[in-house]
């Protein structure tokens, strides 16, 4: 259980054990007053019998309490205490018939202790031993020995219909304790899977924005490098003109990271509009960008998914279909979907062989986010198309 939860239990309980005591002490007290008092038999033998029940007091104190504070209490303890209570109580019962006034506090402390079994003797012997004993000693009339016997049995009934209701009681306290400690438990087990899958979750989204930024930046860096050293010979103003997209994207490449760092949109949407940055990424990679449809603002989500899918397919397209290849990007805008398309006329290849990789399950998992979808369609031999299909907010007729 929480802290919280085990102080407001042991509260609890602390005000029901001071309650338990003073019907013990009052129970008690009374029995007392009854004996002192009784009109038969002679004052020796009511102050014998009143004698036997001051230990009551000390061996309740002393072993009696604590047990009743035990959850469960332990049955060894428990039967030598009420064995030890009943030894009290039974001679002074036998002696005055107003001693069994006192049944009504061991009766209870009874069922709290013992299973249901060894309760039920303890109780039959509470309520009947002494009147047994009683009519041998005192060889009471008849009128009398009736009164008595009925007393006896009315007790015992009440004791096991009370005592059953309290056992009751205690079984549903203790499942719905059980209970408590499952849900409890369950709770912090669920705040643990929660905090564990937030974690991946993160790192996941984190996985995904790296590998469609940084490390396609660093791919494209390596592309241009190789470029560069194979033009510094034959072809120098070719190489300046790879030098200046190379600067161009180690300061986007460092914007990324600044972005991602921050938790801001993506560098190339910040302050522009999708088809301006995609036209950066097309410069950068060397592709035609077209654009269909009437362009409209859009939510952050899809603009987003729409940006680093083109970035994914773009890398793909230069690291698999090769620099000469062609490529080719459509943005297409309809009232209720938005549509990127990355075309490239390379080698293709067979959609349906499984591949290793981050890129295209990423694609497909960005997409998902959403509520869109990711499309491959490739041929080996006629090149490769990448299509984003993303549901937008419809447009509304004026």
């Amino acid at each position: 259980m929480s802290g919280t939860g085990v102080a407001r239990a042991e509260h609890a309980w602390d005000r029901t054990i001071r309650l338990w005591d003073a019907y013990f002490a009052v129970a008690w007290a009374a029995t007392l007053a009854f004996v002192l008092n009784a009109a038969h038999p002679g004052f020796t033998v009511r102050a014998a019998a009143a004698a036997l029940l001051v230990p009551l007091v000390p061996w309740y104190g002393v072993v009696g309490r604590p047990l009743l504070q035990e959850d469960p209490p332990d049955q060894g303890r428990a039967v030598r205490y009420l064995a030890g209570a009943i030894a009290l109580f039974l001679p002074s019962a036998v002696l005055v018939g107003e001693t069994r006034l006192m049944a009504f506090a061991l009766i209870p402390q009874c069922f709290m202790t013992l299973h249901m079994r060894w309760s039920l003797v303890a109780v039959t012997v509470i309520n009947l031993v002494p009147v047994g004993g009683w009519a041998l000693l005192w060889r009471p009339s008849g009128e009398d020995l009736f009164a008595n016997v009925l007393f006896s049995a009315v007790t015992l009934v009440f004791s096991l219909v009370i005592g059953g209701w309290i056992i009751r009681i205690i079984e549903q306290s203790m499942e719905r304790a059980d209970l408590i400690a499952e849900l409890d438990a369950s709770r912090h087990e669920i705040s643990r899977l929660s905090t564990a899958h937030g974690a991946l979750t993160e790192r996941e989204r984190m996985a995904r924005e790296i590998h469609d930024t940084l490390a396609q930046g660093f791919t494209s860096l390596l592309m241009l490098i190789q470029a560069v050293e194979a033009e510094l010979d034959d072809d120098l103003p070719q190489a300046r003109r790879h030098l200046a997209l190379m600067d161009e994207t180690a300061r986007q490449n460092l914007a990324e990271a600044r972005a991602l760092v921050a938790g801001a949109a993506p560098a190339d949407l910040d302050g522009t509009s999708l088809p301006d940055a995609l036209r950066r990424l097309a410069a950068r990679h060397e592709a035609v960008l077209d654009v269909i449809g009437p362009v409209r603002p859009l939510p952050a989500g899809p603009e987003v998914v729409a940006l680093r899918s083109c970035q994914e397919a773009l890398a793909n397209a230069r690291k698999h279909a090769g620099s000469s290849a062609t490529v080719g990007i459509a943005l297409t805008y309809a009232p209720d979907k938005l549509t990127v398309s990355v075309r490239d006329d390379g080698c293709g290849f067979d959609p349906g062989t499984p591949c290793d990789g981050y890129g295209l399950a990423g694609l497909r998992a960005r997409a998902g986010e959403v509520g869109g979808i990711a499309r491959v369609d490739s041929t080996p031999g006629d090149g490769t198309t990448v299509t984003v299909s993303l549901p937008v907010t419809p447009e509304r007729s004026s």
